[in-house]
């Protein structure tokens, strides 16, 4: 059983706009920026907690020639953000008002006091009331932060997908990775592990178009495996029950196993080792690019590819 989600992907056109808005008004902490491992060409921005630990993170491919998202269909199309209280859902309101940020007001969703909003390439985000209630004992909130400790963003909720089979995708997270069905409400399904909130996928069905992707799109949503021995595990079940997988790769920060379900949702498995700290001292983490050491003896040719990041 997994025990939450690891990290969430997507594309950005512009990693200079992307960095200043996710660490400027989102006031998370930059802990890591590299390069994408498949296309070292591009920049991979990963933001997070102090530490960007496993649940905190979200991660950036920049694609500078890439198109706008049509929204549609057998997408992920939503990532949930928790905030401490109801109080902080208010102090978010204005705090991304005074930024620029429309968001429609306080609200509901998925059975939780919510606040909607997108960034500027149309990505879409829920901040969700945790009621103060436990979180996982490895986030830790960025000391220097410039928002009040008691309204930051303190990790990964409920990720939204919407498709038009979820009996295919419900398949797929049940058999393999032990979510559970809380609730079904409509077109809506929650799931979650072992009754963890920072597990929940949101299952939207809706029928039409498939989504293109685009700026603002979401690539694939991890899940976290205990280490390698659980994630060649899991690898193996996928293969026994058919569905195709990447095998094992190393990401450097993580060991991952990367499938395809029947709606074409790209999941990752995801260990929790080592982490970004194996980058450096914690107090440096994010500052400098850093390079996996297959890289490393590519680094004038690869920052000359890059636009330099501030």
């Amino acid at each position: 059983m997994t025990i939450g989600h690891h990290h969430i992907s997507m594309i950005t056109k512009d990693a200079q706009a992307n960095n200043d808005f996710y660490t400027k008004v989102l006031s998370l902490r930059r802990v890591n920026y590299t390069v994408n491992q498949d296309s070292p060409n591009m920049y991979h921005l990963f933001y997070g907690d102090r530490t960007g630990a496993p649940g905190t993170e979200l991660t950036f491919f920049e694609i500078p020639m890439v198109g706008r998202t049509q929204r549609g269909t057998n997408a992920i199309t939503r990532i949930g953000l928790f905030v401490p209280s109801f109080g902080s859902l208010e102090y978010w309101e204005k705090r991304l008002a005074e930024h620029g940020v429309q968001t429609d007001g306080i609200g509901m969703y998925a059975g939780r006091a919510a606040l909607e909003f997108e960034d500027s390439e149309g990505l879409r985000f829920v901040l969700l009331n945790n009621q103060n209630r436990d979180i996982p004992a490895g986030w830790a909130a960025w000391e220097s932060s410039p928002v009040p400790e008691e309204h930051r963003i303190l990790g990964m909720g409920p990720i939204e997908i919407t498709v038009r089979e979820p009996k295919k995708t419900i398949h797929l997270l049940q058999e393999v990775f032990g979510y559970e069905v809380m609730e079904e409400k409509g077109a809506m399904t929650r799931i979650q592990t072992a009754g963890r909130d920072y597990s929940e996928i949101v299952i939207v069905q809706q029928d039409g178009a498939e989504e293109r992707p685009g700026r603002g799109s979401i690539h694939h949503l991890a899940v976290r495996a205990k280490n390698t021995e659980e994630l060649s595990a899991w690898n193996e079940k996928l293969l026994s029950m058919g569905y195709r997988t990447s095998g094992e790769v190393d990401r450097h920060y993580f060991e991952s196993v990367y499938v395809r379900d029947e709606n074409n949702i790209l999941f990752e498995i995801a260990t929790d080792a080592p982490g970004f700290t194996i980058t450096g001292p914690i107090e440096e983490l994010g500052t400098k690019l850093h390079l996996p050491p297959k890289f490393e003896s590519r680094r004038a040719e690869i920052e000359a590819q890059l636009k330099p990041l501030q």
